[in-house]
């Protein structure tokens, strides 16, 4: 049970659903911050890759709702799906995606544990891998915002969903209408 009352049924609004319902007010902006970051085009990096960004930076905060819902929005645009997700999330080291894409999850993971901890190593790794100065600085700003928002879901006590195919059912729909039609 949240911590505060929300007004509505955590079953039904689950993790972050609930506090947007709470104030909307600020739902607005939380979301449009997630449209920009995950889901509105970008010229090199995907949808999956944001999301996957999200999710990996999620689990290392452990944030479960947070996690479990971005782990299922970046399967559902990869062709390998949650087998993917969870290789990285396991060992990223071994785990099939690019070395660019590895490098930028380890500037992601570096801001997860404090953003003086992205070095100049990082970057030029990640810059040596092909990564550019747009997708370093999203990167950075996904992980960041990710620590917000895990913050946010863990901090008020919401309860992730019991169902993994409630995820699922997000997923396509972000997937299909994006942020705008969450909560």
């Amino acid at each position: 049970m949240a911590h505060i009352d929300l007004g509505v049924d955590e079953r039904m609004f689950p993790g972050i659903n609930g506090p947007m319902r709470f104030r909307p007010e600020t739902a607005g902006p939380l979301n449009a911050l997630a449209e920009a970051l995950l889901h509105a085009p970008h010229p090199t990096l995907s949808a999956g890759e944001r999301e996957l960004i999200a999710a990996y930076v999620s689990g290392l905060n452990e944030c479960v709702f947070c996690c479990s819902s971005h782990s299922a929005f970046a399967a559902a645009h990869f062709d390998a799906g949650m087998t993917l997700v969870q290789q990285v999330r396991a060992d990223l080291d071994s785990a099939d995606i690019s070395p660019k894409m590895r490098a930028l999850l380890r500037i992601a993971a570096a801001v997860q544990q404090d953003g003086r901890k992205v070095t100049a190593a990082l970057v030029d790794a990640a810059r040596a891998e092909g990564a550019d100065d747009l997708e370093v600085h999203d990167t950075v700003l996904i992980a960041a915002a990710f620590c917000m928002y895990n913050r946010y879901v863990d901090g008020l006590g919401t309860l992730p969903a019991a169902d993994p195919a409630v995820y699922e059912h997000a997923a396509q729909r972000i997937k299909a209408h994006g942020y705008g039609s969450a909560a």
